[in-house]
């Protein structure tokens, strides 16, 4: 019974995914639109800076700013197995 609604499940799957590709036309990506005016397209290595460094520098930056900012005293630290014994 499994294998029928799987089955179903993926053939439903395949037949939505290939109707929004046969739907989705990339030759009105060719035409131009009035008044569009593309700028320069970026180099490779201006999009992995754009798209890849830049995040990770921005999530560095504020990982950074939380751990320095933090305000909290609390520390919970687990004591060792050796201190327990010391203090017994």
């Amino acid at each position: 019974m499994d294998k029928k609604n799987a089955l179903r499940a993926g053939a439903l799957a395949a037949g939505t995914t290939l109707m929004m590709l046969l739907m989705s036309s990339p030759a009105l990506a060719v035409a131009r639109d009035d008044g569009d005016d593309p700028g320069p397209g970026l180099s490779v290595i201006q999009t992995l800076g754009l798209y890849v460094v830049l995040p990770l520098v921005l999530f560095v930056v504020i990982a950074g700013l939380v751990m320095i900012l933090d305000k909290s005293k609390i520390r919970v630290h687990k004591p060792s197995a050796a201190k327990a014994r010391a203090k017994a």
